[in-house]
């Protein structure tokens, strides 16, 4: 069943993977074969790898951001959530942005929801934790680590600075190493304009309950990492957790207390939590568990990928490893999407499907300006570099790696520029309520309380006294 003439094939997220998959089918398919529909919150995929340089102010945000609607023109594009799915009538009910919500069926459909942050019940993390998902969250970091450098830059309260100056990071994966090192750099950068603030007043902290950090690219890459962030003086945490950060007031299981202005939430991801209502076959950590084929188990019309999927990796598993699973980075996401649009296609007319196959080619990360690790694999050697080079390599990789041409050039564009100019340290916090000023200017005026009237006070005689005042003589 269809609302057009043609089977719909609906992609629920716009994501890397909900992307470059419609991208795929839309390609491959003859015209008029089937209708493709992408559904998002989001009318733009953000390219994540980059966030923490966005967060720093080296990479424009609209330029880490992919219009939907412009890349995928021969596609129906609708801004809004899938709230459930029934498979038995294959229906899915939408939810707009505004408006009432509304079912749409489908044919085919294809899973690509990505993850959400993997949190924990922790006292006032839900009120002080920021994450890094999203560019929005990007954008509002990079404003209040400079608003709390302000704030800091324009007190005599010695507390106040304490607190606006200390910098926590739970997390020590990519996104955490990456972030505090960005972060970091651009921070050292600024407060060379600012008269009261100086490198030595911040505090910086990288918390995590594993025993070392960046495991994506090996023991020794990751020990230096570690040593390269301590020597610019951050201080490093392992085997440690956070038990409560209320009102900023981070008390960690090692028994260190510290007061932080800013507590940055990167400590991984986990499916997205609307996948539970979507009556699909679910591993055991909540991933829609799929054949090697990319095809949810027990069905022959569904599909999935990337974070929100369990993918089997087949290299692995031909090595030996019968347990071995896809990690959720965007190299195997990329690589996944296009095999998943060939099955779709495949799929719809009847054809075999193929599997996918693909061997992990390394890993790179970057830790602020200049500064980075890189892991290569080519074939049975691994190659790996430090310092400046690794630094060039990650940049080339997510470079390369970003959708569109039109992305690719601005973002190159972005770094070439930030070769001759200097960083622009600018706290935009007001975007975040642009309408605060105005409001204050056409609000109307409150109107003044009313006066109570008063009684004059009346002249009583005392007892035993005239009323009238005695006369002199």
């Amino acid at each position: 069943m269809s609302t057009t003439e043609r089977p719909r094939i609906l992609v629920v997220g716009g994501g890397y993977v909900g992307l470059y998959a419609a991208q795929r089918i839309l390609k491959k398919m003859r015209y008029g074969e089937a209708t493709v529909t992408v559904v998002d919150p989001r009318s733009y995929m953000t390219y994540q790898p980059f966030l923490p340089e966005t967060a720093a102010g080296n990479i424009s945000p609209r330029h880490v951001v992919v219009p939907l609607r412009r890349v995928l023109k021969r596609a129906e594009v609708l801004t809004g959530k899938v709230s459930s799915i029934d498979q038995d009538r294959k229906v899915a009910t939408i939810a707009p942005l505004v408006g009432e919500s509304y079912e749409l069926p489908f044919d085919y459909l294809v899973i690509a929801m990505g993850a959400v942050s993997r949190t924990f019940p922790i006292p006032g993390l839900a009120e002080q934790g920021i994450g890094l998902k999203g560019v929005e969250e990007a954008v509002g970091l990079r404003n209040h680590v400079l608003a709390q450098m302000d704030k800091a830059d324009s007190t005599h309260d010695e507390a106040i600075r304490r607190k606006a100056l200390t910098f926590v990071f739970i997390g020590g994966g990519f996104a955490g190493a990456e972030t505090v090192g960005e972060l970091e750099d651009m921070a050292r950068d600024a407060a060379k304009d600012y008269p009261n603030v100086s490198r030595e007043d911040m505090r910086f902290l990288l918390v995590d309950v594993a025993d070392k950090i960046l495991p994506e690219v090996g023991p020794k890459l990751g020990e230096y990492g570690k040593k390269h962030l301590e020597s610019r003086g951050v201080e490093v945490y392992l085997k440690t957790g956070m038990d409560s950060c209320v009102d900023g007031n981070v008390k960690l299981n090692n028994g260190l207390e510290v007061e932080a202005g800013t507590i940055v939430w990167t400590a991984g991801v986990k499916p997205n939590p609307a996948l539970a209502g979507f009556g699909l076959p679910l591993g055991p950590r909540g991933h829609v568990d799929v054949s090697a084929k990319l095809q949810a188990t027990g069905t022959d019309y569904i599909w999935a990928a990337g974070d929100n999927a369990q993918v089997p990796d087949m290299v692995g598993r031909k090595a030996g490893n019968p347990n071995a699973w896809c990690p959720p980075n965007a190299q195997h996401a990329l690589r996944q999407a296009k095999v998943l649009g060939d099955n779709v296609v495949s799929g719809m007319r009847g054809f075999p499907q193929k599997d996918y196959e693909h061997a992990n080619k390394g890993a790179v990360a970057g830790l602020g300006l200049h500064k980075g690790v890189a892991m290569i694999v080519m074939g049975k050697m691994k190659i790996k570099l430090k310092g400046r080079l690794a630094w060039y390599m990650h940049r080339a990789y997510h470079g390369m790696a970003m959708p569109t041409f039109n992305r690719k050039i601005r973002v190159f564009a972005d770094w070439t520029l930030g070769m001759f100019l200097k960083r622009e340290a600018v706290s935009l916090g007001a975007v975040e309520t642009p309408r605060g000023e105005f409001y204050e200017a056409a609000k109307p005026a409150p109107k003044p309380a009313p006066v109570a009237e008063v009684p004059a006070p009346k002249a009583e005689a005392a007892k035993g006294e005239s009323a009238e005042p005695a006369k002199a003589g």
